[in-house]
C-alpha cells in the first residue's frame, strides 16, 4: 500500500493564535486539500513554563471557526514522551550527543565575536567535549547534538535551493532541555517521522531549522525528511514578525468582537495573491482553497496595517 502524503497543523498553546498563524494554517490546509494530503492536527505543548491549558481548546475552536478541518487528531505532544526519550538515548549511545551544563553567559563569553540581540548564540566547537558513546542518564540537564561541519543543502518549494551551515551558524544545538523534555528540534523530527509527515508548511523564520532537522533525520536513520514549504511572514510596520507590540491581532479577540470569519479569510486571501491586496473581499475557507495558487503567492513578507484591523472588524 503506497504511503499517503501527509502534512500537519502544529499550533503551540503558549499563547493565542494571531493573524500570522492563521495565514500559515489556512495556506497549509488549502495546499493539503488541493493536493490530497492527509492532515494531522498536533498540539505542540512541550514549552511547559508557558503552556496555557485553556489555549488548547481555544486553538481547536478557532481553527474550526475559520473553516479548517483535519483528518487525524488532535494529538497532544506531551502525552507521548517515550519516542523522543528513545531517540535521545540512541543519539547519546551513538556518541552524537552529549550533556552540557554551560550557561548562555558562558557560551557567549567563549564566542569569538559579540552577539548582542542574537536569539541563540553560536556554540563554539572548542566547548565541545570529546565525543564517545554515553548513556542518557541525565535528563535534567541540557544535551547538545554534535553538528558536523559543512553545509546542508535542501530544496524549498518557495525559497528554492537553500544551503545552511549548521556548525558555522549555531554550532552544537540543544536537543534535550534541563526541564526534562526534548527541544523543539528533536520533538518535531521524532513526531513528524512517526506520524508519517511528508510535507511541512510553516513560516520562513523556521527555514534554517530545516537543516538541523535534516541532520537529526540522518543521525536517527529515519529516512528522507519531509518536503519543505516555507511561507513569508506577516510583520508589523517595523518589519518584525507580528507580535503584541503591533496591537491585538489575536483571532479570539476578533471573534469575540463579532468579526465574521469570512472577513479574516478574505484579508488572508488578499495577502496571499487571491484578489486585490488593497481591497479584500469576504470569502470562505473553501473558496480560498479553490483559488489559492502557491506559484503566484507574493514572495515578500506581508505588512499588517491599521486598515487591515479596521476592515476585519467592519460590517462591510
Amino acid at each position: 500500500m503506497p504511503h499517503t502524503a501527509t502534512t500537519r497543523l502544529a499550533p503551540s498553546p503558549t499563547g493565542a493564535l494571531h493573524l500570522g498563524n492563521a495565514r500559515t494554517f489556512l495556506i497549509n490546509w488549502a495546499l493539503a486539500r488541493q493536493r490530497g494530503w492527509r492532515i494531522v492536527l498536533r498540539i505542540e505543548d512541550l514549552d511547559t513554563p508557558r503552556v496555557k491549558s485553556e489555549s488548547i481548546a481555544q486553538t481547536i475552536d478557532i481553527l474550526r471557526w475559520l473553516g479548517i478541518d483535519w483528518d487525524d487528531g488532535p494529538l497532544i505532544q506531551s502525552e507521548e514522551p517515550g519516542p523522543a526519550h528513545e531517540a535521545m538515548s540512541r543519539l547519546a549511545h551513538a556518541g552524537e550527543a552529549y550533556p552540557c551544563a554551560l550557561t548562555r553567559a558562558q557560551i557567549e563569553a567563549a564566542a569569538s565575536a559579540p552577539q548582542e540581540g542574537v536569539h541563540e548564540p553560536h556554540f563554539p566547537i572548542e566547548l565541545r567535549p570529546a565525543l564517545s558513546p554515553v548513556r542518557f542518564d541525565r535528563p535534567d540537564t541540557n544535551w547538545r547534538f554534535a553538528a558536523p561541519s559543512g553545509a546542508i543543502e535542501f530544496h524549498d518549494e518557495v525559497y528554492g535551493t537553500t544551503r545552511v551551515d549548521v556548525a558555522g551558524t549555531v554550532g552544537d544545538f540543544v536537543i534535550w532541555t534541563k526541564r526534562g523534555q526534548p527541544s523543539y528540534q528533536l520533538a518535531v523530527v521524532v513526531d513528524d517521522a512517526r506520524q508519517g509527515v511528508t510535507h511541512v508548511v510553516r513560516g520562513s523564520d523556521l527555514l534554517e531549522s530545516t537543516a538541523r532537522q535534516i541532520l537529526l533525520y540522518r543521525a536517527l536513520g529515519l529516512g528522507p525528511p519531509p518536503h519543505s514549504i516555507h511561507l513569508p511572514l506577516v510583520v508589523g510596520a517595523d518589519g518584525l514578525r507580528l507580535a503584541k507590540r503591533h496591537g491585538d491581532t489575536r483571532l479570539a479577540q476578533y471573534r469575540d468582537r463579532g468579526a465574521d470569519p469570512q472577513r479574516i479569510i478574505g484579508l488572508i486571501a488578499a495577502w496571499s495573491g487571491v484578489g486585490d491586496p488593497l481591497h479584500p473581499r469576504e470569502i470562505t475557507a473553501d473558496t480560498f482553497m479553490r483559488a489559492f495558487d502557491l506559484r503566484t503567492m507574493p514572495r515578500g513578507n506581508v505588512t499588517f496595517r491599521e486598515e487591515d484591523d479596521r476592515w476585519a472588524l467592519s460590517d462591510g
